[in-house]
């Protein structure tokens, strides 16, 4: 796929990224390397609990493949960054600032010693962050990272598919497409699919990626999502999509008839198969089961009715494995507060914002648009998915978010050097 995501262009051209089309946009200086510690941090993300496999995986060494990868990642980024140099992010600062109630409240032992492991993985996510924030330049060359990492990881959801197509699709999960290969959830392949969709599809209309390679991409993660029959994910595609090409549309003839045509098409379909998209969207559940989001308001409830101390509300218990009682709690916002406190409800609603705020601010183009879609979607999963208070793979969207809204590094220009007029010597000073 690599640089085939590039449509060709006559010579001289530039795309709405200011770049000039079919070459790679990658600034300056930027090593091939920094892909491969990218690639590292989403495999640490993809976690290590999930569907059977067709070879049985043990736990540890799926923990160990995953935990190997951050340090790798780390290592690696040092090793191409040993003179420290890191760009001003106000995403990253808040992230480090999340790490003092995560430490705080895990101190407690309250969870038990894993807190502290997980601390220490959070603290190594971020300190990556913070040495790759140097080659964050505002172009696309992360996003190209991005689509690359998790196409390959729906690649093998496909191929276990192919190989396994009874374990790809169990009844223990109302035959929803999991990974037959490595241990994946629905909800994480939906996620993986609907990023690298929404984002293809922006590269598409910005005509930063030919329509080959594009569809290639979006028609194989069209088909799996929806094999996952993932509500979340779809609907923030969908939603994410519509709000990221809004912002392209006055500045871009061929957003405006993508969004036109996508109206319409929507439109007819929504009549002709109004009655498949909704057994397709029920997924055999009653209105009663829908209605309390597959069990997850009973565990909201049960979280939210907990007593808790003046310092479990303030900092909270310490980081977990995102569950309460035996069962996950699938909200960001109720696992941050669970886990880090108010405090930690705070840093991520001020990082959300502050993301959000920035792209409002910055005139359209590609970057901007691919940066409006990762933080809408991440918001809108953040109802029903865990992960924005912990490394996982919505601070990693966050952060491709972040690496898109930095400024271009301004190129360093020689000082003008002002020609000094000569005096003017009288004739017979210089005999």
């Amino acid at each position: 796929m690599g640089g085939n995501l590039l449509r060709r262009h006559p010579p001289g051209a530039t795309d709405m990224t200011g770049t000039q089309p079919g070459v790679e946009a990658r600034p300056a200086g930027t090593p091939k390397a920094v892909g491969i510690v990218w690639a590292l941090l989403a495999l640490n993300t993809l976690g290590s609990a999930g569907a059977k496999t067709v070879v049985t995986l043990p736990r540890s060494l799926i923990q160990m493949a995953t935990m190997g990868a951050l340090v790798a990642a780390f290592t690696l980024a040092l090793a191409l960054n040993l003179r420290l140099r890191v760009r001003p992010s106000a995403f990253v600062f808040l992230l480090t600032l999340l790490l003092v109630p995560s430490v705080i409240s895990s101190a407690n032992l309250e969870v038990g010693y894993g807190a502290l492991f997980r601390c220490a993985r959070f603290a190594l996510f971020v300190g990556t962050l913070w040495l790759l924030s140097r080659w964050w330049n505002g172009d696309l060359t992360f996003v190209r990272y991005h689509i690359r990492m998790y196409f390959a990881v729906l690649v093998t959801v496909a191929a276990g598919l192919v190989v396994a197509p009874g374990t790809a699709m169990p009844e223990y999960y109302g035959g929803r497409l999991v990974g037959a290969l490595w241990p994946l959830t629905p909800p994480q392949i939906g996620q993986y699919a609907a990023v690298i969709i929404g984002l293809t599809v922006l590269l598409l209309l910005g005509r930063a990626a030919d329509r080959a390679s594009a569809v290639v991409i979006i028609v194989p993660s069209v088909v799996l999502l929806a094999l996952t029959h993932t509500r979340t994910a779809t609907l923030g595609l969908l939603i994410s999509l519509v709000l990221a090409i809004s912002s392209l549309v006055l500045t871009s003839s061929a957003a405006r008839r993508f969004f036109a045509w996508t109206v319409l098409i929507a439109t007819v379909a929504a009549v002709a198969f109004s009655s498949a998209l909704q057994s397709w969207y029920l997924r055999g559940q009653t209105q009663e089961n829908l209605s309390n989001l597959t069990g997850r308001a009973k565990v909201w409830d049960a979280l939210l009715a907990e007593p808790r101390t003046t310092g479990e509300k303030v900092f909270g218990v310490g980081l977990s494995d995102k569950s309460f009682g035996g069962l996950p709690i699938d909200n960001s916002w109720l696992a941050v507060y669970h886990e880090q406190g108010l405090i930690g409800i705070t840093i991520v609603a001020t990082l959300i914002a502050v993301l959000g705020g920035v792209a409002l601010l910055r005139p359209p183009s590609v970057p901007r648009a691919c940066a409006i879609f990762l933080i809408s979607y991440c918001a809108i999963s953040s109802y029903t998915e865990a992960g924005l208070g912990d490394a996982s793979p919505y601070l990693l969207h966050l952060g491709l978010a972040a690496s898109l809204l930095a400024l271009p590094t301004a190129a360093a220009t020689p000082l003008a050097t002002t020609a000094v007029p000569r005096r003017r010597v009288p004739r017979w000073a210089r005999r």
